[in-house]
């Protein structure tokens, strides 16, 4: 594999579009999750991918890893029994741009139960080149926190380029918290990406450049929100942007997940931060343009929007 990440993925109950929860009659299910979505993308760019998760060994579970395998991803599931734990579900309202209301009921799934030395990491790194994890998974629980303290370690080891959402959920933990848990975990990465609010949320940071002196790592990408730039990039002492894409955005759940696979893909391909930055930018708002968790595009689509 190039790319192994690893982390929850839920099943996402949605309203026919514009309809409020409870007025809906029917709900699509469909299945998401911060790093599988970033695998999915890698995968339908050419990048072999694996995500690493932990599900209950029944329907929603085998629901889970069947969409992951139909978009090319290699799942490495841990399968718990009975009183393993459940997967967690979710429940979303879209109102174009924005997303209106968001329902959460994932405690005690399956992944948030997992426990130090559950994972060989080892063989799952084997090979691999690049590994990817957001701050959703250490939030989960204090074990879930300690496994993904244990494989950056063994990524670091490994020789993989390690890169890290930070993805603040205040819905899971307080800001005190994401600070305390994920500054020790900084030593291990090569590449953190954050949106503008996260990083000053968790961190008190208000630029890229601030954020990578005080952690010491080389590449720091902060997203934008409702400016001309969509991103600042800093990395190997410059600074890169890139502009918005103007996209009629239906659905943007999964967009930063899409700017993360982007971005991990381009620089597996050896393309430089300038271009690399304007190729995540691109996947990112596509996914604004696709229903779901999921960036369901190609490299042609990625080129096509870059070419305009």
């Amino acid at each position: 594999m190039d790319l192994v990440t690893f982390g929850e993925a839920m099943i996402r109950f949605s309203p026919p579009a514009l309809q409020r929860l409870e007025q809906a009659s029917t709900l699509a299910a469909t299945v998401g999750g911060s790093e599988l979505n970033v695998a999915v993308l890698a995968a339908r760019l050419g990048v072999t991918s694996r995500w690493v998760s932990r599900l209950p060994d029944n329907a929603l579970g085998r629901m889970i890893e069947a969409r992951a395998r139909e978009q090319g991803v290699d799942a490495h599931i841990d399968w718990t029994a009975n009183g393993g734990g459940r997967v967690g579900l979710y429940f979303v309202e879209i109102g174009g741009a924005r997303i209106s209301s968001v329902l959460y009921d994932r405690a005690g799934s399956a992944i948030s139960r997992v426990t130090p030395g559950s994972v060989d990491w080892a063989p799952v790194f084997a090979g691999a080149r690049w590994y990817h994890v957001s701050g959703i998974t250490p939030a989960l629980s204090d074990g879930a926190a300690k496994v993904t303290a244990e494989s950056l370690a063994a990524a670091k080891r490994a020789g993989l380029t390690v890169s890290y959402d930070l993805n603040y959920r205040s819905k899971l933990w307080s800001a005190e918290q994401a600070c305390a848990t994920q500054a020790p975990l900084m030593e291990h990465v090569d590449l953190l990406i954050a949106s503008e609010e996260d990083a000053r949320v968790v961190f008190g940071a208000e630029s890229a450049e601030s954020l990578a002196q005080r952690f010491e790592i080389g590449a720091v990408a902060i997203t934008l929100r409702d400016q001309t730039l969509a991103t600042v990039i800093a990395a190997e002492g410059k600074i890169y942007s890139a502009p918005r894409f103007e996209v009629e955005s239906v659905d943007p759940i999964g967009g930063g997940d899409a700017f993360c696979g982007g971005l991990i893909v381009s620089r597996l391909d050896g393309r430089g931060w300038d271009d690399a930055v304007r190729f995540a930018t691109a996947t990112a708002a596509l996914k604004h343009t696709i229903p779901g968790d999921f960036c369901l595009v190609t490299r042609r689509h990625v080129e096509e929007l870059l070419s305009q």
